[in-house]
């Protein structure tokens, strides 16, 4: 007798993100929503919600999100159906869990919008999935989130092909002159120390160098830190370094925002427009590599992971570098939050 397929069997994909402002007067309660509980002073939200007056009040993040489940309801070919929660804004995680048990699914895969381990990017995103399962109640859908994706093949392939574009936008290729480097969001260090996220960092800029066939120095920087000055979060940041590069022996910096899978205010605000400025003030030429987005083996990647899930353990697991494939059920101490000041 066969034994039985033990394989999970799932009927739903549910995407995941962050969520953004979608107009002028969506912004003061989005800003309210991410910093709940933070004591941050409504000056300083204030201060934030003027990046967005740039962009009428919207972030692109939510547009990219509909743009990814529009390729990829292409890309799975009706293999499973795509719905889509957000952590800040809506579509609300809350909101769609409760669809998803209305419409009877009853377990489902969770692509997560960020492709590192750390409490941010990960425990977090758990944490907001169960606080959706007890506000829908007993009839919320298991749900499972696939695993971190900085190493898969896809990614990094995507990457690769958007740095060298990059680089043939600078004109003149790669010279002694040209730094390239590599942006991701800043974390407090008490939380990078409970985690992968540097070391996961630097695998995937070394993995986009050589899928890219680039022999050429290359940094690891950080941006858009937040919180007290007191709370040590991770450095170099990347305005202090464009602005060390400059009055040097480097007239351009190539930035590769590889801890971002879109351009959303991070990105178009943080380097697009504050970085440009700190370039200029540097006489330093700035060309910015567009992140993955919908990039067809990105969203290729996407599939595979789905289909890694769906094939059960003994399928094969894609990933390149030294680290290997993350866990699909990841230990119950991994990234844990940082340490508030006065806690220990």
């Amino acid at each position: 007798m066969r034994p039985m397929d033990s394989r999970p069997v799932y009927d739903a994909l549910l995407l995941v993100s962050f969520g953004g402002p979608e107009g002028p007067d969506d912004v003061m309660p989005f800003l309210e929503n991410v910093t709940a509980g933070r004591g941050v002073p409504p000056e300083r939200l204030a201060e934030v919600a003027a990046h967005y007056d740039l962009f009428d009040g919207v972030s692109p993040i939510n547009g990219h999100n509909r743009d990814l489940i529009g390729v990829l309801e292409g890309e799975l070919d009706g293999l499973l159906p795509i719905y889509w929660g957000n952590r800040n804004w809506a579509p609300y995680l809350g909101d769609t869990v409760q669809r998803m048990a209305d419409d009877g699914v009853r377990r489902a895969l969770a692509f997560v919008t960020s492709a590192y381990g750390s409490y941010s990017s990960c425990r977090q995103y758990l944490e907001d999935i169960e606080a959706a399962r007890v506000q829908v109640g007993d009839r919320a859908p298991v749900i499972d989130k696939i695993r971190y994706f900085y190493n898969h093949p896809g990614f990094i392939a995507a990457q690769a092909e958007r740095l060298l574009a990059a680089v043939a936008s600078a004109g003149g290729g790669l010279g002694p002159e040209t730094m390239i480097l590599f942006t991701a969001h800043s974390i407090p260090t008490s939380m990078a120390a409970g985690c992968g996220y540097v070391e996961q960092l630097r695998e995937a800029a070394e993995l986009v160098m050589a899928e890219a066939n680039i022999a050429h120095p290359w940094e690891l920087v950080f941006q858009s830190r937040s919180g007290p000055p007191a709370v040590p979060w991770l450095e170099p940041d990347i305005a202090e370094r464009v602005g060390q590069l400059g009055g040097g022996a480097v007239d351009t910096v190539i930035v590769v925002p590889v801890g971002f899978v879109s351009d959303h205010m991070e990105v178009v605000y943080d380097l697009d427009v504050e970085l440009a400025s700190v370039a200029e003030t540097a006489q330093v030429d700035l060309v910015r590599a567009d992140t993955v987005g919908t990039h067809p083996r990105f969203v290729a990647m996407i599939r595979e992971l789905v289909e890694e899930r769906l094939a059960g353990e003994d399928g094969p697991r894609s990933a390149l570098g030294s680290l290997g494939a993350g866990p699909d059920q990841c230990a119950s101490n991994h990234c844990p939050p940082p340490r508030r000041p006065g806690r220990t």
